[in-house]
């Protein structure tokens, strides 16, 4: 099969910054499934990936990265019971394995979704990995239930990139949330109103002003989905006694949590892999979310965040997505279809 990876961590307007091979296609068994991928979606985890998992080496074998496909299923092993073959998948995959960035790939079951049956691949593409991280921050770690918390406030910092597209849809749509995004240029604001905030500021300002401007001087909820050491002091100012903070993002130091003691906030990390890493007892829950999400879909509840569609799987396709990636300009989210 084809596939593209990278032998050494290079800047992407390198010449082998990824290359075309061949390579085996691989078989399926216990709970796998043998995927004939037809679309692949690029995340900001991709390049930071690419540019730290081979620094001063060379591997021998080229590395394959990609998280965020949509298939068929090919094969499957002998533990599955979910998908039979010619079933139409998505998925964000399993950071331990090898990735999308190729013809066909082997996935645990029980982290795959029936696509939604009314989006085109490259549409469908767009969703699992920032659609289950978004997901799990506002279910799973602050445990949203919107019955009981209907109406309260949420600051998702960087709404219009690929998890804070989605994020405020699921916020605003599933957990009826007051949904404050931030934005800094006109489009990216229009963007994030599009996607169904109420309010939109802009986080080159002072965040404690902007928010008291539209008239929200502290909020119940903080999802961080950009740089949480950069604007960590600023969110405990903003965050309302027994609030709840989530972020994706790492920090180069120690964080101060002491500033959240007197407020009694809760602080959790999100990170979409968790499971699969670590195989953990409801490891299916990915499964079920992804179902999830796809009737949401398929209902009109939400939709897409695609905004480029690049065409063929290509060495050069990648370098143009993950050059995107890295300006920190993209808006939604950039698919590549095959």
């Amino acid at each position: 099969m084809k596939a593209i990876g990278f032998k050494q961590s290079l800047p992407i307007n390198e010449a082998n910054s990824f290359i075309e091979f061949e390579t085996e296609k691989p078989t399926p068994d216990g709970y796998d499934l043998l995927i004939k991928i037809s679309a692949i979606s690029v995340n900001p985890v991709d390049y930071k990936i690419r540019l730290n998992s081979a620094k001063d080496q060379t591997l021998e074998v080229p590395k394959i990265i990609g998280w965020d496909a949509v298939g068929t299923v090919e094969a499957v092993g002998e533990k599955t019971s979910r998908f039979k073959v010619g079933d139409e998948i998505y998925y964000a995959g399993d950071i331990t394995r090898s990735g999308s960035n190729a013809e066909f790939q082997l996935v645990d079951e029980r982290i795959v979704g029936f696509k939604p049956k009314n989006l085109t691949d490259a549409e469908a593409a767009a969703i699992p990995l920032t659609g289950l991280t978004a997901y799990e921050s506002l279910f799973d770690r602050i445990k949203i239930d919107p019955e009981k918390d209907k109406g309260k406030s949420v600051l998702i910092l960087a709404g219009a990139g690929g998890v804070g597209s989605i994020g405020i849809q699921l916020a605003k749509k599933l957990a009826k949330l007051t949904v404050i995004a931030t934005a800094s240029r006109q489009e990216t604001i229009d963007w994030c109103l599009e996607m169904g905030a109420d309010h939109v500021i802009n986080h080159r300002e002072n965040l404690q002003s902007e928010l008291e401007r539209i008239g929200y001087p502290q909020v119940d909820y903080i999802l961080d989905f950009v740089d949480l050491e950069g604007y960590w002091d600023s969110i405990a100012e903003i965050i309302k006694p027994q609030g709840h903070i989530v972020s994706i993002t790492a920090s180069s130091k120690p964080l101060n949590l002491d500033i959240l003691k007197s407020k009694s906030v809760s602080f959790s990390w999100e990170l979409m892999y968790t499971r699969s890493m670590y195989h953990t007892e409801d490891i299916d829950q990915q499964h079920k979310i992804l179902n999830h999400v796809a009737q949401l879909l398929e209902e009109g509840t939400l939709k897409s965040t695609l905004t480029t569609t690049l065409k063929g799987l290509s060495a050069d396709n990648l370098k143009k997505a993950h050059e995107m990636q890295e300006s920190g300009k993209t808006i939604g989210k950039t698919v590549i279809q095959f």
